[in-house]
């Protein structure tokens, strides 16, 4: 396995990261409490000074996302969470649900380096990257950790197919950034219409789940692909390397799994929600619940990398889903229901169609219509920005189970 590292504290002792982590956290504790009036009202009470152990950490409570989309709305834009003021910021984002994020200043303020070092990308590499620029933070995450690393970048963004292909045909990048699924949908059109994509050696993606037929059919093409686990409000947490054993936790981030609806930490190697604190000064997060699942793998990674290991995104601990890369919300499903007096309840369902993200909607009418089915439609991708089946289903089908999304994709 190779030695060439992103840094040499890549390797550093555990025990010795630990301590340090665990040194800085009162400080950053207390940033929080004094430049934020939302971390100040949250952590009241608590001494940031005491805040020394990760049995200390664990007595603070959790600010999940949910509650950070409720906050933001009753104190917009950011529920009081920005450290200062707006002038901190080089960028504002809005993710859909809708949350409000700032960029924060650096050259790779959300920590994305390290991921595709680790993926392969060298300086001088041309990335290719299909993240979306637009509102949301994707594009800029990836675009500022490979300029960080020295590689030149093609905002290439998401849509325009056919311009995307030219570009790859003529600049011959040698890597890809973007969600799992959409890289195969460019060499399948390349292979459709002819056009060379054969330049790419390498990706890293994140924003959903990289199944492992997926990944086995892009090595057949050519292409070695890691993935990253990332979020708006905490920059890139953990990353594969080439031993693909788990994903390893990014430096300056404390990563715990706790019992989902609670802050209290499970063993390791039990699945859990995972909860992050970081060392942000611009946009602190405090043990904050990202509503995933995952799990604490044993040991350290076979390629050297010392720090602790998470068995990647393992599904939610609610109902919020990543589809096509893209949070659906059961309260978005809340408002369509809402807007259509005809439906009476509703429920989402997320499948895999060959090697893509499907959903489909089934709501309980009486006596529906086809006007009324396209309408149900139309408003399910203007609520969630994403289009999919809609089929009508008889008053009192529904199960009765309390699933607003139910996620039927085999992560296996």
């Amino acid at each position: 396995m190779s030695t060439d590292m992103f840094e040499a504290r890549d390797r550093s002792d555990p025990a010795q990261r630990e301590a340090d982590l665990f040194a800085k956290l009162p400080a950053a504790i207390a940033h929080a409490q004094e430049t934020a009036p939302g971390w100040a009202s949250h952590l009241a009470g608590v001494d940031a000074a005491s805040i020394t152990s990760r049995e200390k950490l664990a007595a603070l409570p959790v600010l999940r996302k949910s509650d950070l989309m409720r906050l933001q709305q009753e104190n917009p834009p950011f529920g009081g969470f920005l450290s200062g003021g707006l002038s901190g910021a080089e960028r504002v984002f809005m993710s859909p649900g809708p949350i409000f994020e700032p960029q924060p200043a650096g050259t790779d303020p959300w920590n994305c380096a390290r991921a595709l070092h680790a993926a392969g990308f060298r300086p001088g590499d041309l990335v290719f990257n299909a993240f979306a620029y637009h509102l949301t933070p994707g594009g800029f995450i990836m675009d500022s950790g490979g300029r960080a690393l020295g590689c030149t970048v093609l905002p290439a963004g998401v849509g325009n197919t056919d311009l995307q292909l030219e570009a790859i045909e003529t600049l011959k990048p040698v890597a890809f950034t973007g969600t799992p699924d959409h890289l195969k949908i460019l060499l399948d059109k390349a292979q459709e219409l002819g056009r060379d994509a054969s330049s790419f050696k390498r990706a890293l993606v994140s924003g959903g789940a990289l199944f492992p037929s997926l990944r086995k059919e892009y090595a057949d093409r050519g292409v070695d692909v890691s993935q990253c686990y990332a979020t708006a409000e905490l920059g890139v947490i953990a990353y594969e390397s080439p031993a693909r054993e788990g994903m390893i936790v990014n430096e300056d981030y404390i990563v715990e799994i706790v019992r989902p609806g609670t802050g209290e930490p499970v063993a390791d190697g039990e699945v859990g929600e995972l909860v992050v604190t970081t060392f942000n000064r611009t946009y602190p997060m405090i043990r904050f619940g990202t509503g995933d699942l995952s799990a604490v793998l044993p040991g350290h990674s076979s390629c050297g990398r010392t720090n602790r290991r998470i068995g990647g995104w393992m599904g939610r601990a609610d109902q919020r889903t990543k589809i096509k890369g893209m949070f659906v919300d059961p309260a978005q499903i809340g408002e369509l229901v809402k807007i259509h007096d005809e439906v009476l309840k509703a429920r989402l369902t997320v499948t895999r169609k060959g090697e893509s993200d499907a959903m489909s909607l089934s709501v309980e009418v009486a006596g529906g219509t086809s006007s009324l089915l396209d309408a149900v439609g139309a408003t399910l991708k203007a609520v969630t920005g994403l289009k999919g089946a809609v089929q009508f289903a008889d008053p009192g089908s529904l199960p009765n189970d309390g699933k607003v999304i139910s996620d039927e994709r085999n992560y296996g």
